[in-house]
C-alpha cells in the first residue's frame, strides 16, 4: 500500500467528486472536447473512445500488446479519430499524477501518447517502489527523459487544475456512457461491451463494422 504524502495529494477536493472506477473492462454524444486528447484525422469515418487509467494494469496491457497495430492499421491510415479519456483508477492521486506528467509543458498528442506509454511499461516498476517518495523519483526520472526538469514535472503533478479536468471527464463519462471499469470503448458514440475489444482482433472486427454502416 503506498504511503501518500502531503506534496500528491492534487485537488483533493476535486478528487472527493470522482467516482472511481474498477479496473477492468466492463448513449451519450461522445463528442470531442478539450480536455481530451486525440490522434488520427478529425474527419476519419469512425470515431474510438478509451476510458482509460494511468495506474490500470488492464490499460497497460491493452497499450502494449494492440495500440500500436490499432495506430499503425487505423489510426495513421485514417480510417479511426482515437481520442483518449483520462479515468483514474485507484490510487487516484498517482492516475492524476500520471496523466500530468503526460501533459507536462504543454505536450502535443504524440508526446502525450509516448509519455503514456512510458508510464504503462513502467507501471510495475512504479507500483513496486512501495512509497510516494519513490513514485515521484519514477516521475521525475520518466520526465527527465523527455527533457522536463525536476521543477517542471513536480509544477505539473501538483497543479489543481488537472484534478478538475479530470473531475469534468469521469463525471460526463458517467452521465453519457456509465463508465464502470476502464479499459472502455466507445465507437461512434455507442459504448462497446464486448470483452474482446482489448484484443486486437476483437478492436479490428468491431471498428470494420463501424466503418461498412
Amino acid at each position: 500500500m503506498l504511503a501518500i504524502g502531503r506534496r500528491f495529494i492534487l485537488g483533493a477536493a476535486a478528487l472527493a467528486l470522482i467516482g472511481l472506477a474498477g479496473c477492468n473492462a466492463s448513449g451519450g454524444s461522445g463528442a470531442v472536447s478539450a480536455d481530451d486528447m486525440a490522434l488520427g484525422a478529425e474527419d476519419a469515418p469512425v470515431t474510438l473512445i478509451e476510458y482509460a487509467s494511468s495506474t490500470c494494469p488492464h490499460c497497460a496491457t491493452f497499450h502494449a500488446e494492440v495500440f500500436e497495430q490499432l495506430k499503425t492499421n487505423y489510426i495513421d491510415t485514417g480510417r479511426v479519430r482515437y481520442v483518449f479519456r483520462e479515468y483514474p483508477t485507484a490510487p487516484a492521486p498517482v492516475a492524476v499524477a500520471g496523466f500530468q506528467l503526460a501533459r507536462c509543458g504543454g505536450a502535443t498528442p504524440e508526446q502525450y501518447f509516448t509519455r503514456l506509454g512510458e508510464l504503462f511499461r513502467q507501471q510495475q516498476a512504479i507500483f513496486a517502489t512501495g512509497t510516494m517518495e519513490g513514485v515521484r523519483g519514477k516521475f521525475i526520472e520518466i520526465g527527465a527523459a523527455a527533457g522536463l526538469s525536476e521543477e517542471q514535472v513536480m509544477a505539473c503533478i501538483t497543479d489543481e487544475a488537472g484534478a478538475e479536468r479530470i473531475r469534468r471527464i469521469v463525471e460526463t463519462g458517467n452521465r453519457e456512457f456509465a463508465i464502470t471499469g476502464t479499459p472502455t470503448f466507445v465507437i461512434n458514440g455507442q459504448k462497446v461491451e464486448d470483452p474482446s475489444m482489448v484484443t486486437y482482433e476483437g478492436m479490428a472486427r468491431a471498428l470494420d463494422a463501424a466503418a461498412a454502416n
